[in-house]
């Protein structure tokens, strides 16, 4: 592919964009770390809302989804749409926490939930885990994502692309702290969006698609565009819907749909005015995340099914593409060749924009911990905010460079996905229970965490080495989740919670919902919750009714299924209408 004249226009424009803003906050985010990382506590809820949503919208994401549904249909992405469920959870019951925390970030939250050398020893490996390890694989598959692209659309090898991608975010990521990554995300956010809804008008153009009438009515697509599995083959539905729905959502640690918040998300909501804005930034993160987005990727990726049928076709496309780079999530960048100039260069643009707007949030993120939670909490405790600040942009620059050197070693987005997904497997439960159950303690935590870590590293390169068959996905799952269950329930059991002073002191600071904490704290020496617990799950209901519902609703409209969307989408607004009356009931302060 060669882009004109006008496409280098377009991205030059997209660029100086993101500079100016970036330019435009290094300043204020240079004032100190609680600048630097949370924006001084002032940001409203549609712009942190926003920025979750273009932070979830990576480089990798339409990959993903191709490389779903390709492999499983439409109905493969219940992997990620079940953590709807997750999400809303995160909404109702657990964003007016974290706010209430007043931490910097959610790792601080341990040195507040448990007590000890134990608590304090946690706080720094969990920092370095996440902020480090972890981190570094979210940054890798996106920049995976960005290779791949990049050698389809501008002819980049992998480490080129690597290169002018990972140092032109990182200097960004580094000189703008929060307040830039937030704004630039809403512009990106847009930019993005376009790009995605252009991809999908051109790909329904194509001569071997039709149209959107062809598309749908395309025998050869019949099956994949269901959204459900089909039942009668269990092991295919298992994996695709029941597992993901029964287990996943709650069991799973997973970046972007955390149980109970974590992560950049528990950042964003402890960087909002107060409790109230806190909920609603989730809130509309989630509706716009599952509900608003999904379907223009998922034209592309049925699109392409018809244009690339088989994985040679596209490697006959591009033949002088690395032939290790080719799968099924090189779909959607092969799609995109046939935008008309003017319009490509937007679309390039736009994958820039997901690209940097995930791996800023990323980068920051990271930084947050490695700088609050190991180098101010364990080295320099009386580290000055000039101090934090020059901390937080060196470990972004090397959490840029770790995460670009182990991209150049994956090969595939949903390679990725199941790793992370691996990993946190079975340590869900924890991070759900232990604001409302005294008994999790910090021996909980580490035993789940080590245990998960152990058997993701198991399935991923052990079992086959040591002769037995190849599990699926799912099977690997479930197998994590109950072991790792089993292992910190057993634990937790077998030792003490933390004293009553640590205890009493997060009940007095946190107040959560339920009676699971009478038993070992006066709860009369700090104010009662607010809001009722059973409005609370009504609510949690209604809002995963009205964003499936908007989904599917507007899956059917695409089909041509005018009734069922008509059905649909009036369920979506009936839910809609209901969660708004009920938000007063919900006792959020402001």
């Amino acid at each position: 592919m060669q882009l004109t004249t006008l496409d280098w226009i377009v991205i030059a424009l997209y660029g100086l964009t993101a500079l100016a803003i970036g330019l435009r906050f290094a300043r204020r985010a240079g004032s100190g770390a609680d600048e630097f990382f949370l924006s001084g506590r002032k940001l409203p809820w549609w712009l942190l809302g926003t920025s979750m949503v273009a932070t979830t919208f990576s480089t990798d994401t339409p990959n993903l989804i191709a490389d779903f549904v390709r492999g499983g249909g439409v109905a493969q992405n219940w992997s990620w749409w079940a953590f709807l469920i997750t999400g809303m959870c995160t909404v109702f019951f657990y964003a007016r926490l974290w706010r209430r925390s007043g931490a910097l970030t959610d790792i601080e939250f341990y040195e507040l939930r448990y007590s000890g050398r134990a608590a304090a020893f946690l706080r720094g490996f969990r920092a370095i885990y996440l902020g480090v390890f972890y981190n570094v694989m979210i940054i890798a598959t996106v920049t995976l994502a960005a290779t791949k692209i990049g050698g389809v659309l501008l002819g980049l090898d992998p480490l080129t692309t690597v290169l002018i991608a990972g140092t032109v975010t990182m200097i960004y990521s580094a000189t703008s702290g929060l307040w830039g990554v937030v704004v630039t995300d809403l512009v990106l956010f847009v930019v993005a969006m376009i790009g995605s809804v252009a991809a999908a008008v051109f790909a329904l153009r194509q001569p071997e698609v039709g149209g959107l009438a062809g598309l749908v009515s395309h025998p050869d697509l019949q099956s994949a565009m269901n959204f459900f599995p089909d039942f009668s083959d269990w092991s295919v539905a298992a994996g695709i819907f029941i597992i993901p729905i029964a287990v996943q959502w709650w069991s799973a640690w997973y970046p972007g749909a955390e149980p109970g918040g974590g992560g950049y998300v528990a950042q964003r909501m402890l960087a909002a005015k107060n409790e109230k804005e806190s909920m609603k930034a989730t809130l509309w993160f989630n509706i716009a995340h599952y509900g608003l987005r999904p379907w223009p990727w998922i034209i592309v990726a049925l699109c392409s099914m018809l244009v690339y049928p088989e994985l040679s076709d596209i490697q006959a496309r591009f033949p002088d593409l690395d032939p290790g780079l080719v799968g099924n999530d090189l779909a959607y960048p092969a799609m995109l060749v046939f935008l008309p100039a003017g319009l490509l260069g937007l679309v390039v643009a736009s994958l820039a924009a997901a690209y940097m707007s995930t791996i800023s949030t990323q980068l920051n993120w990271g930084s947050s911990y490695v700088v609050s939670d190991f180098y101010r909490r364990f080295v320099n405790p009386a580290a000055s905010d000039r101090q934090l600040v020059t901390m937080g942009r060196l470990s972004t620059v090397g959490l840029m460079v770790l995460g670009a050197l182990i991209a150049l070693q994956l090969d595939t987005a949903g390679q990725g996905f199941q790793i992370l997904l691996q990993i946190g497997a079975g340590t869900g439960l924890i991070f759900l229970l232990r604001w409302f159950w005294y008994r999790v303690n910090v021996w909980s935590e580490l035993a789940g965490m080590t245990i998960s870590f152990l058997v993701a590293v198991y399935f991923a390169w052990m079992h086959t080495g040591l002769g037995f068959a190849p599990l699926p996905a799912w099977t690997q799952l479930v197998i994590g989740v109950a072991v790792t269950t089993v292992g910190w329930l057993g634990v937790t059991f077998l030792t003490s919670p933390a004293d009553s002073e640590t205890l009493q002191g997060f009940y007095d600071k946190i107040r959560p919902m339920g009676r699971g904490w009478r038993r070992v704290v006066d709860v009369g020496d700090g104010p009662s919750e607010a809001g009722s617990i059973t409005a609370a799950f009504l609510a949690w209901f209604l809002g995963c009714v009205l964003v499936y519902a908007a989904l599917f609703g507007t899956g059917y409209l695409l089909y041509g299924q005018m009734v069922s969307a008509v059905v649909a989408l009036a369920i979506s607004a009936s839910a809609g209408v209901w969660l708004f009356r009920l938000l007063p009931k919900l006792g959020y302060s402001d």
